[in-house]
Protein backbone atom coordinates (compact mmCIF):
# COMPACT_ATOMS: atom_id res chain seq x y z
CA UNK A 1 0.00 0.00 0.00
CA UNK A 2 1.49 3.16 -0.95
CA UNK A 3 0.71 6.25 0.64
CA UNK A 4 0.28 9.11 -1.66
CA UNK A 5 0.96 12.66 0.01
CA UNK A 6 0.46 16.01 -1.73
CA UNK A 7 3.86 17.80 -2.97
CA UNK A 8 3.64 20.89 -1.68
CA UNK A 9 3.87 23.74 -4.25
CA UNK A 10 7.78 25.56 -4.51
CA UNK A 11 7.52 29.71 -4.46
CA UNK A 12 9.77 31.95 -3.68
CA UNK A 13 9.86 34.55 -1.02
CA UNK A 14 8.96 37.15 -3.74
CA UNK A 15 6.05 35.33 -5.46
CA UNK A 16 4.38 34.70 -1.85
CA UNK A 17 4.76 38.48 -1.39
CA UNK A 18 3.47 39.24 -4.50
CA UNK A 19 0.44 36.92 -3.90
CA UNK A 20 -0.31 38.46 -1.21
CA UNK A 21 0.77 42.27 -0.81
CA UNK A 22 -1.99 43.59 -3.66
CA UNK A 23 -4.61 42.30 -2.30
CA UNK A 24 -3.82 44.46 0.94
CA UNK A 25 -3.26 47.57 -0.76
CA UNK A 26 -5.76 47.34 -3.95
CA UNK A 27 -8.87 46.99 -1.72
CA UNK A 28 -7.78 51.46 -0.60
CA UNK A 29 -7.30 52.34 -3.88
CA UNK A 30 -9.47 54.68 -5.95
CA UNK A 31 -11.15 53.28 -9.09
CA UNK A 32 -10.21 53.82 -12.68
CA UNK A 33 -14.09 54.29 -13.33
CA UNK A 34 -15.12 56.81 -10.69
CA UNK A 35 -14.98 60.25 -12.72
CA UNK A 36 -11.55 62.11 -11.70
CA UNK A 37 -11.51 65.40 -10.17
CA UNK A 38 -8.69 66.30 -12.28
CA UNK A 39 -6.06 64.84 -14.53
CA UNK A 40 -2.65 66.13 -15.23
CA UNK A 41 -0.27 65.11 -17.79
CA UNK A 42 3.18 64.50 -16.86
CA UNK A 43 6.04 63.68 -18.93
CA UNK A 44 8.76 61.64 -16.99
CA UNK A 45 12.35 63.45 -17.73
CA UNK A 46 15.13 62.50 -17.77
CA UNK A 47 16.59 63.62 -14.65
CA UNK A 48 14.28 61.71 -12.72
CA UNK A 49 15.46 58.37 -12.85
CA UNK A 50 17.98 56.32 -10.30
CA UNK A 51 20.72 54.55 -10.35
CA UNK A 52 18.28 51.49 -11.51
CA UNK A 53 16.85 53.37 -13.95
CA UNK A 54 13.59 54.14 -13.08
CA UNK A 55 11.53 56.87 -11.64
CA UNK A 56 13.10 57.77 -8.30
CA UNK A 57 10.23 57.16 -5.34
CA UNK A 58 10.60 60.75 -4.15
CA UNK A 59 9.52 62.03 -7.70
CA UNK A 60 6.48 61.14 -7.41
CA UNK A 61 5.24 63.58 -4.77
CA UNK A 62 6.40 65.98 -6.88
CA UNK A 63 4.40 64.76 -9.84
CA UNK A 64 1.35 64.88 -7.47
CA UNK A 65 2.17 68.34 -6.22
CA UNK A 66 2.44 69.38 -9.94
CA UNK A 67 -1.27 67.72 -10.73
CA UNK A 68 -2.09 69.31 -7.29
CA UNK A 69 -1.02 73.05 -8.41
CA UNK A 70 -2.37 72.29 -11.96
CA UNK A 71 -5.69 71.98 -10.50
CA UNK A 72 -5.65 74.41 -8.11
CA UNK A 73 -4.91 76.78 -10.84
CA UNK A 74 -8.05 75.99 -12.51
CA UNK A 75 -9.97 77.37 -9.30
CA UNK A 76 -10.27 80.95 -8.67
CA UNK A 77 -10.25 82.23 -4.98
CA UNK A 78 -8.45 78.73 -3.45
CA UNK A 79 -5.72 80.95 -1.83
CA UNK A 80 -5.73 84.47 -0.30
CA UNK A 81 -3.51 86.48 2.48
CA UNK A 82 -5.83 85.06 5.04
CA UNK A 83 -6.10 81.34 3.73
CA UNK A 84 -3.80 78.65 1.96
CA UNK A 85 -2.88 75.38 1.90
CA UNK A 86 -0.49 72.99 3.46
CA UNK A 87 0.37 69.47 3.12
CA UNK A 88 -0.88 67.47 6.24
CA UNK A 89 -0.19 63.91 4.76
CA UNK A 90 0.51 62.02 2.49
CA UNK A 91 0.28 58.20 1.15
CA UNK A 92 2.16 56.73 -1.80
CA UNK A 93 1.46 53.16 -2.55
CA UNK A 94 4.17 52.08 -5.54
CA UNK A 95 2.45 49.68 -7.64
CA UNK A 96 5.35 49.44 -10.78
CA UNK A 97 8.38 51.29 -11.50
CA UNK A 98 8.34 54.13 -14.40
CA UNK A 99 10.86 53.81 -16.47
CA UNK A 100 12.38 56.65 -19.41
CA UNK A 101 10.67 57.64 -21.47
CA UNK A 102 6.75 58.09 -20.22
CA UNK A 103 3.84 59.88 -20.46
CA UNK A 104 1.89 59.90 -17.26
CA UNK A 105 -1.51 61.30 -16.47
CA UNK A 106 -1.88 62.07 -12.53
CA UNK A 107 -5.34 61.65 -11.50
CA UNK A 108 -7.37 63.69 -8.51
CA UNK A 109 -10.54 61.97 -6.84
CA UNK A 110 -12.13 63.80 -3.94
CA UNK A 111 -12.52 61.38 -1.55
CA UNK A 112 -13.53 63.91 1.75
CA UNK A 113 -14.36 67.50 2.14
CA UNK A 114 -13.80 68.47 6.16
CA UNK A 115 -13.87 71.94 7.34
CA UNK A 116 -10.78 73.06 6.74
CA UNK A 117 -8.94 70.15 4.85
CA UNK A 118 -9.59 67.93 1.63
CA UNK A 119 -8.31 64.86 1.42
CA UNK A 120 -7.37 63.65 -2.62
CA UNK A 121 -6.78 60.41 -3.92
CA UNK A 122 -4.44 60.38 -6.45
CA UNK A 123 -3.59 57.55 -9.41
CA UNK A 124 -0.38 57.42 -11.46
CA UNK A 125 -0.83 56.18 -14.95
CA UNK A 126 0.54 55.23 -18.09
CA UNK A 127 -0.89 58.08 -20.48
CA UNK A 128 -0.97 55.63 -22.89
CA UNK A 129 -2.02 52.39 -21.61
CA UNK A 130 -3.26 53.52 -18.01
CA UNK A 131 -0.88 51.07 -16.42
CA UNK A 132 -1.24 51.78 -12.89
CA UNK A 133 1.98 52.22 -11.12
CA UNK A 134 0.72 54.34 -8.27
CA UNK A 135 -2.04 55.19 -5.86
CA UNK A 136 -2.50 56.74 -2.40
CA UNK A 137 -4.32 59.98 -1.18
CA UNK A 138 -2.94 63.21 0.28
CA UNK A 139 -5.02 65.89 2.76
CA UNK A 140 -4.57 69.16 2.21
CA UNK A 141 -5.43 71.48 5.39
CA UNK A 142 -6.15 75.29 4.72
CA UNK A 143 -4.28 77.79 7.39
CA UNK A 144 -3.94 81.42 8.21
CA UNK A 145 0.01 81.76 7.23
CA UNK A 146 -0.12 84.59 10.01
CA UNK A 147 -1.42 82.54 12.86
CA UNK A 148 -0.77 78.77 11.97
CA UNK A 149 -4.34 78.12 12.43
CA UNK A 150 -6.74 76.40 10.30
CA UNK A 151 -9.11 78.38 8.44
CA UNK A 152 -12.84 77.27 6.74
CA UNK A 153 -12.06 75.52 3.56
CA UNK A 154 -12.38 78.18 0.46
CA UNK A 155 -16.04 78.11 -0.99
CA UNK A 156 -14.46 77.65 -4.39
CA UNK A 157 -12.38 74.58 -3.37
CA UNK A 158 -15.68 73.18 -1.83
CA UNK A 159 -17.46 73.88 -5.63
CA UNK A 160 -14.92 72.49 -7.36
CA UNK A 161 -14.66 69.29 -5.39
CA UNK A 162 -18.45 68.85 -5.45
CA UNK A 163 -19.22 69.61 -9.30
CA UNK A 164 -15.99 67.42 -10.16
CA UNK A 165 -13.76 69.90 -11.84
Amino acid sequence: MSSTHPVPEKRTRKARAQESAPALIDAQAPEATNAALFVAPIGVRWRDLDAFNHVNNANYLTYLEEARLQWLQHVPGWFNEHSMPVLAASEVNYRRPIEWPAQLNVELFCERLGNSSITLAHRIVDAHDDALYSDGKVVLVWMDPATGKPVPLPQSIRDAAESGG
